[in-house]
């Protein structure tokens, strides 16, 4: 599994980004379901959710690096994460087409004033070629 990390701090976001890429064994990755649900001053109530995507150490369940699979990812996300990790790639539909993460909303400022995915020469190819 490949992941573009971004480093910045929460103080400062209109600061240059730093990006890492990192490239992860599956048998290392756990999802986990979350939910948080707030209350607002006038009653109202407020529920998030998403998965979180963790990573462990080889052969134990220390967390040596997290970070979210996507922006309010339900349960169909859960859903198909767990059939390919069950059955692997043959049990899922077709992919669409590829996303292209630099292709981002004009009312996304951080993402706009994040760093351009750009992926390492070596770890684009591995990851269109490898099985």
């Amino acid at each position: 599994m490949y992941a573009y990390n971004f480093k910045y701090r929460w103080w400062n976001p209109f600061e240059n980004w730093k990006a890492e890429t990192v490239c992860y064994d599956w048998s290392q990755v756990r999802a986990e379901r979350w939910s948080q649900n707030g209350v607002l001053p006038n009653g109202g109530t407020i529920i998030k959710w998403g998965v979180m995507l963790s990573i462990v150490a080889p052969g134990t369940n220390n967390v040596i690096d997290r970070f979210p699979l996507g922006m309010m990812a339900d349960q169909h996300t859960w859903a198909y994460i767990c059939t390919y990790m069950q059955q692997g790639p043959s049990a899922l539909p077709p992919p669409g087409e590829p996303k292209d993460h630099n292709d981002v909303l004009w009312c996304e400022f951080a993402l706009r004033l994040a760093p351009k995915v750009n992926w390492p020469a070596e770890m684009d190819l591995e990851s269109r070629t490898a099985p």
